[in-house]
């Protein structure tokens, strides 16, 4: 390619190698002074702005109860892009974006507070540029959603017009169950159309999980294999070495089935399995995921197909931690589990006959996050057993944290005079692979809904299918009273090493 060509390409909006920067809009976050704000949400968004992500005319309104001035929340914003922002902290971006902040007193249902708020938007209209360009991020429990649109729309401000545009930012989880996720859904787009509405699944804009399509798609090395022909089982694991400490209260009640299975792990799931779409498009890509999540179910027995525990005390690495009925806060009667591994089918072509093995839990080994795609042996191998002892199966593994890269295992002669074959792997990381730091999810995930990109946001459909495969699986649970123990630092009970012998199949060790 000459030069011109080169700027020419350059120069092309459509070309995905360039950033995109948010046209003129504002946001404001209901639930400012929680926890994943001041971790998570404010340390994003000055990471946009100091990468010019940002319109120069950017402003940020906080909603609480707190009686603060403008001073004090810039003061709070700063402290948390200070502690949390992953690139350098740069004066003058701060002073910029410092300059479009807001903050405003008030309770959800208060009136005048949401009065007060629509005309501190309408000046920052004016004075900012934010062209009546609003995003709504709704950080808050999902039993305040209706008393915030209901205000939203009340005062006039969830409406969009041709020329400005109002979105709404919604954290999980999204129900507790099929019938409370379709009330709540009908609830918000019964002011927000589903088009202006962005479900919030922060696994969904990790760098990892957007490569799964690159993997699959891109290369032609592995999606003729990527079927029952030849996939023996998937395993999708999400483990934490951490318990519950002070979130023992809000947890109960929860679970880590409606926790991480629910959400993360079953669009991890659709993502590994859904059909190749006919473009990267939103609506493309959400119908191919929508596909392969109604030909998901439970394998049936669900008392055979599924485990559950809960942590007792036990040694994490070199420090002995205590049990999950010790954990103040947590009812020592409760059955809500900790640990959670379930096994679904999916009635299609390409999968019938691959049971896809689904995990998470806490105070587990160690903290992992990865897909691994297991391959059935070969049909035929010329060896005798004893050249093939140490030799496992085939397997591809995606790793989405921490050490995010793509591992390939596969057989390979050990060196000498004799033949015998063990597992190798073949390891890319993306630190050692790249120069690029990879962005925090909430960094694409915020920068998306400003630009109306809607590929990594779950839709109200994928929202009630994953709680329509996982609702049978509850309910069984529900009739078995009290979950099984494990000590801490183990992969889990002996119930989820069960569910995979009765297939002839083990968990891997991450």
């Amino acid at each position: 390619m000459n030069n011109n060509k080169w700027v020419n390409a350059l120069r092309d909006p459509q070309d995905k190698r360039l950033p995109r920067i948010a046209g003129p809009s504002g946001m404001v976050i209901f639930g400012v002074t929680g926890d994943l704000a001041r971790r998570k949400l404010l340390p994003a968004i000055y990471d946009l702005a100091n990468r010019g992500l940002l319109p120069a005319g950017f402003a940020l309104v906080g909603y609480g109860r707190r009686d603060w001035s403008k001073a004090d929340f810039e003061h709070y914003v700063r402290e948390a892009a200070v502690a949390g922002a992953r690139t350098e902290f740069r004066e003058n971006v701060w002073r910029r974006l410092a300059e479009g902040m807001e903050f405003v007193r008030g309770n959800f249902d208060d009136d005048e507070a949401f009065d007060n708020l629509a005309a501190t938007l309408k000046n920052l209209d004016e004075t900012r540029g934010t062209a009546g360009n609003w995003a709504y991020y709704l950080s808050i429990p999902p039993d305040s959603f209706a008393a915030v649109c209901h205000q939203l729309e009340r005062s006039g401000m969830a409406n969009s017009t041709e020329k400005a545009w109002r979105r709404v930012i919604i954290e999980k989880p999204f129900g507790h169950d099929l019938e409370s996720a379709h009330e709540l859904n009908c609830l918000v787009n019964a002011v927000f159309p589903e088009s202006s509405v962005f479900r919030i699944d922060h696994y969904l804009g990790k760098e990892t999980v957007q490569n799964i399509m690159a993997l699959r798609f891109a290369n032609q090395l592995f999606e003729p294999l990527w079927n029952s022909n030849y996939v023996d089982h998937v395993q999708i694991t999400m483990a934490e070495d951490i318990g519950l400490g002070g979130r023992a209260g809000y947890y109960d009640g929860i679970g880590a089935a409606r926790d991480v299975i629910q959400n993360h792990l079953i669009q991890l799931l659709a993502l590994v399995a859904m059909e190749e779409p006919i473009s990267f498009t939103p609506s493309q890509l959400q119908a191919e995921k929508i596909k392969v999540l109604r030909a998901t179910q439970p394998s049936y027995p669900i008392e055979e197909s599924s485990a559950r525990g809960q942590y007792a005390a036990g040694w994490q690495g070199s420090e002995y931690v205590r049990g999950l009925r010790e954990e103040d806060g947590f009812d020592p009667d409760s059955t809500t589990e900790t640990f959670a591994a379930c096994t679904l089918e999916i009635t299609s072509r390409r999968w019938a006959g691959v049971p896809f093995y689904l995990r998470t839990g806490k105070r587990l080994g160690r903290r992992v996050t990865e897909i691994a795609v297991v391959f059935k042996n070969a049909p035929h191998q010329p060896f005798d057993e004893g050249m093939t002892a140490s030799l496992g199966k085939n397997a591809i593994v995606i790793r989405v944290q921490p050490d995010e890269g793509v591992l390939i295992r596969f057989g390979s002669k050990v060196p000498g005079s004799t033949m015998e074959v063990r597992d190798v792997n073949m390891d890319f990381s993306y630190s050692e692979s790249f120069t690029e730091e990879s962005p925090e999810a909430y960094e694409r995930l915020i920068l998306d809904a400003l630009l109306d990109e809607s590929s990594l946001f779950p839709t109200n459909e994928e929202v009630e299918l994953s709680w329509r495969i996982l609702d049978p699986i509850l309910k069984t649970w529900e009739r078995e009273g009290q979950p099984e123990e494990y000590a801490a630092g183990t992969w889990g009970p002996r119930g989820a090493e069960e569910m995979l012998a009765r297939n002839g199949h083990t968990w891997r060790r991450p």
